[in-house]
């Protein structure tokens, strides 16, 4: 059943509108202003709202702001006995579906509330369709862990309980939480991810809980944050050890709470938001040597998903080839791989995990013009990422280097490695190195590395 909230200070319109759209079959929740109005938006589920400008304290239009800030996909049709061209504009340009003038035609008003509902529905069956795809969108593989993994996901899904996801860089961890996220009742809802690491200190605050304008120097608009945006929804704490005990500290209250203050904020904003917590650290060690806090890591830590590396699911090594050459490009259709390539692929470490793998198969499928590649091929395109395919062998490179030498050299393979499997995008591999993109132009610089398109 469709529910409407009618927002007016005069009792015989919330009465009028209210039979009509009682009539019509609709749920209708009344407030005679917006402070009451929002509070009913935060407790209840609400399709569309019909908003009067004019309204004691908090007038219409800033209470039509707060609604697209807050609820970006509900409808809000805007009432007025005192239209103007200038209102209704500014209504539009904030992102009200119409506009209707006092006296209401009833008939307009059964029309357009009809209108607002069909557009509901197209929203929701959008919502449905990506829903199905990022079910498609699963892992492969079927080996016990990946296997593990899925009754885990298909287990824990439909709860609300806190989903923390262990594993190194490029395992797919990222994935996981979507596939949590896809199968939970808050799937058509926002799925809103923070990269931990690559975030300053001093802005973590801010990213995660917004500011208000003038809260400090640069502020000049209020800004919601990270948590206030996946309200209703899911929030996915990437790299979540990388914070700061500080930031950490915050966390746990917001956690704790689903209440915080925007930063130079003094009204406190409820939310309620699924957390999916990730890192690539040993987090027992973490909280063990006092890097993580513990009682953060209980808050987190409810549900733990371990995400095996790609050397411990070798046989999955097919598997994950075809795949990622029937989403590719360039002469995936016929490529194949000898024999003798398959055997040196499950042999290599892939330090990089999924992550690198797919990189590997995007270059070859493009460059390589023959249907078949070899093992000396396939040697050749593993070194193009700057990864040794023998383990243990990488330290022989530096024998006789002096300190500074070894280091600019290793710097080197790792800023190769990590654009390689960024294809060369500079400000993902620099959020991946945790430095700011123009630290890495400098070192592109400096080591004279070839950037591939």
């Amino acid at each position: 059943m469709s529910r409407f909230l009618i927002i007016d200070d005069e009792p015989s319109i919330l009465d009028v509108l209210g039979d009509i759209l009682r009539d019509e079959g609709y749920t209708v929740h009344v407030a005679c202003d917006g402070i009451e109005g929002l509070r009913i938006l935060k407790t209840e589920p609400i399709d569309a709202v019909l908003l009067d400008v004019w309204l004691p304290g908090r007038g219409g239009i800033e209470i039509l702001q707060e609604i697209k800030d807050g609820w970006p996909e509900v409808e809000v049709v805007v009432i007025s006995g005192h239209a103007s061209v200038e209102t209704a504009v500014k209504a539009i340009k904030l992102g009200a579906y119409d506009y209707l003038e006092k006296p209401l035609d009833m008939g307009r008003v059964i029309t357009i509330a009809r209108n607002v509902l069909r557009l509901e529905a197209l929203r929701k069956e959008n919502a449905a369709l990506r829903r199905d795809r990022f079910l498609e969108d699963d892992m492969v593989g079927s080996t016990p862990g990946m296997e593990r993994i899925r009754e885990i996901v298909e287990q824990s899904a439909p709860s609300d309980s806190r989903v923390m996801i262990l594993g190194e860089n490029g395992t797919g961890k990222e994935l996981v939480a979507r596939m949590v996220h896809a199968r939970s009742q808050r799937s058509s809802r926002p799925f809103v991810e923070v990269n931990c690491a690559a975030i300053p200190d001093n802005l973590i605050e801010s990213e995660l809980f917004g500011h208000e304008k003038g809260a400090f120097t640069g502020a000049s608009v209020r800004r919601r944050g990270k948590f206030e945006i996946a309200n209703g929804g899911t929030l996915f704490l990437d790299e979540v050890a990388d914070m700061s005990l500080e930031a950490q500290a915050k966390v746990l209250r917001a956690v704790q709470e689903m209440r915080f203050e925007r930063v130079g904020g003094e009204e406190p904003i409820d939310v309620d938001v699924r957390i999916i917590s990730a890192t690539n650290k040993d987090i027992g060690r973490e909280v063990k040597e006092g890097r993580f806090r513990e009682d953060l890591f209980f808050r987190l830590n409810v549900i733990p998903i371990h995400v095996p590396p790609l050397r411990e699911r070798q046989d999955n090594l097919p598997q994950l080839m075809s795949y990622f050459q029937s989403t590719g490009t360039g002469n995936s259709e016929n490529l194949s791989f000898s024999p003798q390539a398959i055997s040196l692929l499950k042999n290599h470490d892939w330090p990089g995990n999924i992550r690198e793998l797919k990189n590997f198969i995007e270059r070859v499928t493009i460059l390589v013009d023959g249907d078949e590649v070899s093992e000396e091929t396939a040697q050749f395109y593993l070194e193009q990422s700057g990864v040794r395919q023998v383990s243990g062998r990488s330290e022989l490179e530096y024998d006789g280097m002096k300190l500074n030498e070894a280091r600019d050299l290793f710097e080197k393979r790792l800023v190769e490695r990590r654009l390689a499997e960024n294809s060369f995008n500079v400000a993902r591999t620099a959020q991946a190195l945790g430095v700011y993109p123009s630290n890495l132009h400098g070192k592109i610089k400096k080591h004279g590395i070839e950037m591939k398109k």
